[in-house]
């Protein structure tokens, strides 16, 4: 009788994680599904799922109409760059925190996660200002610097929970047997916690690539990226809803794959230290 609970408790378990994990799916799939219909189709009610006329015409139009790998490149710049920095910043700024806390560490991961609290729109107007004295609008290092200190707060504060559960002893060792800080740093901390990193990184990474807000009010075409390329799809007389799939599926492809093929060092990036 336990046992036919337990076999049944799993199944119901396993059924309700598939069905969770479709609806998270669906806008994707249906964003896929409606690139490849006409706009006649895609405003069709009741809604077509899969018997509709397919269709490549919106990736084509798409295409000729803009310079998808100007933005497309724009976004790899923007938000690998800008998080490669921040790891720069971040790893020691973490290993300060997590082997030589202060009485005002705490206070401090708060104060950093509070940033992360206020809307941009918040202050939208002192940073537009601020770039535009700087000549920064429409600027990749502006924008880049803008991304850095946007996720700085969130990559020092998962790069300080991966360091804490890192044994002391091994780097009290590395320091007896003489290494400096620096080497500390590159040669026995940052090994030790590469899932943690990594995770850490390609985090950041979705992040900013998703940055809408910013990217498309400080940007027109230099550093404009794919978030600037989708919203070119909407006009005032209305939104192209096949033509915007399409841009969407163009735009959001790169991070799928790349969160495809990273899957296993996100799990145990995001796992690491849970189990003794």
């Amino acid at each position: 009788m336990a046992l036919k609970q337990t076999v049944g408790k799993r199944v119901g378990m396993t059924a309700l994680a598939w069905v969770v994990g479709f609806l998270i799916f669906f806008p994707i799939l249906w964003t896929f599904l409606t690139s490849f219909k006409s706009e006649l189709e895609a405003f069709s009610l009741p809604p077509k799922f899969l018997f509709f006329h397919w269709t490549t015409e919106n990736y084509a139009e798409v295409q000729s109409r803009s310079d998808y790998l100007a933005f497309a490149w724009n976004s790899i710049l923007l938000s690998v760059g800008a998080n490669l920095v921040g790891l720069i910043v971040g790893v020691p700024a973490a290993w300060s925190m997590a082997f030589a806390p202060t009485k005002r560490t705490k206070d401090l991961l708060l104060w950093m996660l509070s940033t992360k609290m206020m809307p941009g729109v918040g202050v939208f107007a002192a940073v537009y200002y601020i770039f535009q004295y700087l000549g920064l609008l429409d600027n990749r290092i502006g924008i880049g610097f803008l991304l850095f200190m946007a996720n700085l707060p969130i990559l020092i504060w998962m790069l300080y929970t991966y360091f804490k559960e890192i044994p002391v002893d091994i780097l009290e060792a590395a320091r007896m047997d003489g290494a400096s800080l620096l080497n500390e740093i590159i040669y026995v901390l940052t090994p030790m916690a590469v899932p943690g990193i990594a995770s850490t990184l390609l985090l950041c990474i979705i992040l900013s690539w998703n940055e809408a807000f910013w990217t498309l009010n400080l940007t027109t075409s230099n550093a404009a990226p794919l978030t600037a390329f989708i919203a070119s799809y909407s006009a005032p007389e209305g939104l192209f809803w096949a033509k915007l799939s399409a841009a969407s599926t163009l735009a959001i492809a790169p991070i799928l794959v790349l969160g495809w093929f990273c899957q296993k060092q996100l799990v145990r990036g995001l796992t690491f230290g849970a189990v003794k």
